[in-house]
């Protein structure tokens, strides 16, 4: 039987959670008169890295309740399950198969439709540009971060193929064969096509301040050691049509409509429970994050 909370334990609850340190006392964590220990609590925080240990606790106090709170519900449907296993051979406990099933059986998400994806496609169009492309070629003069004299003498060495560079751009891919110690070296130094984020942030600062033709007139340093970078190309981004990601913002916009439902679920099931120990904010357990 479910037991409504009453205001004074709620009160109660509060005053132990300003005392503790870390916002509740460990010992005293119940749901339903279920007992939540302290060792498992102190066991599941490593699985909820956070900025203080005190937080990481807190964590995984609410996270055990919320899955308490899930399983005892599961249990007064009679739902049962059979266990699955992921694609990285991890198989399910009875209790988390249970909550599963519950969720999908409980938890109704409707379709989204395709006017409320193209309403999203139109609200949003920046997140539906293809990346801008820059095809590049470099020299790279390798040394390790540490070797500080290592690092003047490359320097040094880039510095000069630059100016050589400077009034002979026609040099770039003998000098690569012949300079760099990048593998791309073998054609003459090309990069094909990047993409943002596929190289090293030095790099892919100094292509982006570069327009299509140039050679650096300086080497870029990076930990890798110092480019000589030629851009030949900028293939600029360009819109995606609705029909190649109607599909993407579908399911971008059920998991947000199921997280949302699932919260509320779950504030309803906090608000029927006696939750002691610990005060929790439905809207925002660290089973639906």
């Amino acid at each position: 039987m479910i037991i409504p909370k009453s205001e004074p334990r709620a009160e109660a609850d509060k005053s132990n959670e300003s005392k503790s340190g870390i916002g509740f006392s460990l010992k005293d964590v119940q749901v339903n008169k279920v007992p939540i220990p302290e060792k498992q609590i102190l066991e599941e925080a490593q699985n909820h890295p956070a900025a203080t240990p005190g937080r990481a606790l807190r964590a995984a106090a609410e996270a055990l309740v919320i899955r308490e709170l899930l399983w005892q519900e599961a249990c007064r449907l009679d739902i049962s399950a059979t266990p699955e296993t992921d694609d990285e051979g991890r198989k399910e406990t009875e209790i988390d198969a249970a909550i599963r099933v519950l969720i999908d059986q409980e938890v109704m998400v409707p379709t989204a439709t395709s006017d409320e994806c193209r309403l999203y496609y139109e609200r949003h169009p920046e997140k539906f540009n293809s990346p801008t492309l820059y095809e590049a070629r470099h020299i790279l003069i390798a040394v390790p971060e540490s070797d500080s004299e290592g690092r003047q003498k490359a320097k040094a060495r880039a510095e000069e193929l630059c100016r050589r560079l400077k009034h002979k751009q026609e040099l770039f891919s003998a000098l690569a064969r012949e300079h760099s110690d990048c593998t791309s070296r073998d054609q003459g130094g090309n990069l094909g096509q990047l993409t943002p984020g596929s190289t090293v942030e030095d790099f892919e600062r100094a292509i982006k301040g570069m327009r299509a033709g140039e050679i650096t007139e300086s080497p870029v340093e990076s930990r890798f050691g110092y480019h000589v970078i030629a851009l030949d190309r900028i293939i600029e981004g360009h819109s995606l049509p609705f029909e190649m990601v109607n599909d993407r913002i579908a399911a971008w916009l059920e998991a947000s409509t199921w997280s949302k439902a699932v919260s509320q679920y779950i504030a309803i099931l906090i608000g029927r429970a006696d939750i002691r120990g610990i005060s929790l904010d439905g809207t925002q357990s660290p089973l639906v994050q």
